[in-house]
């Protein structure tokens, strides 16, 4: 049987030079978000409540100008568009 994964020593990868299977440099950040994601993918997206309980989930179109506008914007203040509704909507309705 071959062994496809090893178990090696922690490195830094803003240090140190490691590329993805499409030759792209994958940094400190790149790992942690994927970490975020395979841990996400296991367990299921974190309450915003309590531990253990449910936060729903609400949905609304938009047109594909605001949303791409809200992706950039939360690309460039290194947040997710989640994070950005959620501020909006919470100081909308604080008004």
């Amino acid at each position: 049987m071959s062994t496809k994964y090893r178990l090696e020593p922690d490195i830094d990868l803003d240090a140190e030079t490691v590329k993805d299977r499409h030759g792209r440099r994958i940094t400190e950040a790149d790992a942690r978000k994927l970490a975020e994601d395979a841990i996400v993918k296991v367990l299921g997206r974190p309450s915003l409540g309590r531990p253990g309980t449910h936060s729903p989930e609400v949905k609304a179109r938009v047109p594909e100008e605001l949303r791409e506008r809200l992706n950039r914007a939360a690309e460039e203040q290194g947040t997710t568009a989640s994070h950005l509704i959620r501020e909006a909507l919470e100081r909308y309705l604080a008004g």
